[in-house]
């Protein structure tokens, strides 16, 4: 009778205290060994990135961004944020944009952020960071010389990864909870949606479903732009 009091009181105190909390999931929890390497041994063993990308340096990079991963669920962020990053790099292989030197990514009419002469803007890292205007502000936050060392991004890996999540909290996490569309059009709209390029968005879309299940999270709705 005594020891069914006893269970009785401890019931009762549970009840009054409420729901006992429980402890956020981390990004390193989510981001697992399994779960990036899942990723990075897709790439082929002569890919420059194969040696250049690891979960290390994406988790230092993310430390200096405590708001990545606080969109929504934190699980369907990574597999969002992956999925582009997937897709921008071909599983991990590349580091800088294919022929990206022959492309003209100057804005001479940004003042704000003027191009060196003598330096290229194209992509380069795991969200392939293009353009002076971005290489600009995104060397200002993190730290180095965007516009007269953008190739920096392309030999640091822990600077590489700050490069994509630091684009990533500026001009993606703003739209996530309009759905996965809603990133591709902040990542690459202008050429791949509203019919664009249909298969490089179905491609984005795929890792982006691949990734949920993997994590255990409902994709939601909009996948597509």
């Amino acid at each position: 009778m005594r020891k069914a009091l006893e269970l009785a009181l401890i019931v009762l105190a549970g009840i009054l205290a409420g729901p006992v909390s429980v402890k956020a999931q981390s990004v390193a929890d989510v981001v697992t060994a399994n779960f990036f390497n899942g990723i990075l041994n897709q790439a082929d063993a002569s890919c420059a990135g194969k040696n250049f990308y690891s979960r290390d340096a994406f988790l230092q990079a993310v430390n200096s961004f405590p708001q990545f991963g606080t969109a929504d669920d934190i699980r369907r962020e990574v597999a969002a944020f992956f999925a582009h990053v997937t897709h921008e790099t071909g599983q991990f292989c590349y580091i800088e944009e294919i022929n990206g030197a022959n492309g003209d990514y100057c804005d001479e009419t940004n003042t704000q952020y003027p191009c060196n002469p003598d330096k290229d803007y194209y992509g380069r890292g795991p969200i392939q960071l293009s353009w002076n205007f971005n290489y600009g502000p995104a060397g200002q936050s993190i730290g180095f010389d965007g516009l007269n060392s953008p190739e920096t991004v392309a030999t640091d890996p822990v600077i590489s990864f700050k490069t994509a999540v630091w684009y990533w909290v500026n001009f993606v996490q703003p739209v996530i909870s309009q759905g996965f569309g809603a990133t591709i059009r902040a990542i690459n709209g202008a050429i791949e949606c509203n019919g664009g390029n249909p298969a490089t968005v179905q491609a984005r879309i795929n890792y982006y479903t691949d990734y949920c299940n993997q994590l255990g999270v409902d994709p939601g709705p909009n996948l597509t732009c």
